[in-house]
């Protein structure tokens, strides 16, 4: 894989493009708040001059519990990302659970995720490949930097080279995530782009019993040093109302702080 950009929509990741954005709620909610999320995102990213994709979930399959809240589903999800895309003119991120979703769910969005806990899953990843769509496969919390290396040979075994990466923190014990900043350069050199998750990564796995908590105070935290250690983009769930929201409330940075927090992000980007 060459160490080149990727283009999605109008945003480019990578190659010395400034920071990009990845942003949106965890799961879709309903369509009204997904819409009224997509278009605060893309008017801060307007106000900035910072590339953002918008990003939500028609279903969390990783839920901790058998009774969280999913999502509406895919039918029902992929009609209300194709208006949330129609609408805001934003390109559009979600996560697929099995191979057999990747070529419907490629009708809609403009790049297919792999979430953490599939990253090694051969048959996902080269389905997803096959879409000929860029493929954001996220780090496992159980994987090294430098073995993301063989799922980005899995994704480019179909042709496709449009693939990025996203660090996400890694276990630590029960219940913790820590990141490891080197992990990005390491991943760099693999030759995807890479993004860092700033709220997955203060994520505490299943530490609510029933449900996963989080350090949401330590976002701009991490964010900053990763930006400063060479993060192509970020990736945020963001939510205007955190404590109330279905899933990942616990980790989700408030959609009312995302603007400021931005601000310190571009300009470490820029002297980075």
């Amino acid at each position: 894989m060459k160490n080149e950009s990727i283009k999605i929509g109008d945003v480019t990741f990578g190659g010395g493009a400034p920071l990009a954005l990845i942003a949106g709620p965890c799961v879709i909610e309903d369509e009204n708040l997904a819409l009224e999320i997509a278009e605060q995102i893309a008017e801060i990213g307007e106000k900035l001059n910072i590339g953002v994709v918008f990003k939500a979930s028609f279903d969390k399959a990783n839920r901790t519990s058998v009774n969280s809240y999913r999502g509406p589903g895919i039918e029902r999800g992929l009609q209300i990302l194709s208006n949330i895309k129609k609408t805001t003119g934003l390109p559009v991120l979600t996560d697929i659970h099995i191979p057999e979703q990747a070529a419907i769910v490629a009708e809609v969005v403009d790049v297919l995720q792999i979430p953490a806990f599939l990253c090694r899953q051969t048959d996902i990843l080269v389905a997803a490949g096959k879409t000929g769509l860029p493929i954001n496969i996220k780090k496992g919390q159980f994987m090294s930097p430098a073995d993301m290396k063989q799922a980005v040979i899995k994704v480019e075994s179909t042709g496709n080279s449009k693939v990025l990466l996203t660090e996400r923190g890694s276990s630590f014990g029960y219940n913790n995530l820590v990141v490891d900043m080197r992990g990005i350069d390491i991943m760099k050199k693999i030759g995807a782009p890479v993004v860092f998750d700033a709220t997955h990564s203060v994520q505490l796995p299943g530490g609510q019993g029933t449900s996963s908590g989080g350090e949401r105070h330590f976002v701009p935290l991490l964010s900053k040093a990763a930006v400063a250690a060479g993060a192509d983009a970020v990736f945020m769930e963001v939510h205007p109302s955190p404590d109330n929201a279905l899933c990942d409330g616990a980790n989700s940075w408030p959609l009312g702080k995302l603007e400021q927090l931005l601000i310190t992000l571009l300009k470490i980007n820029r002297i980075s």
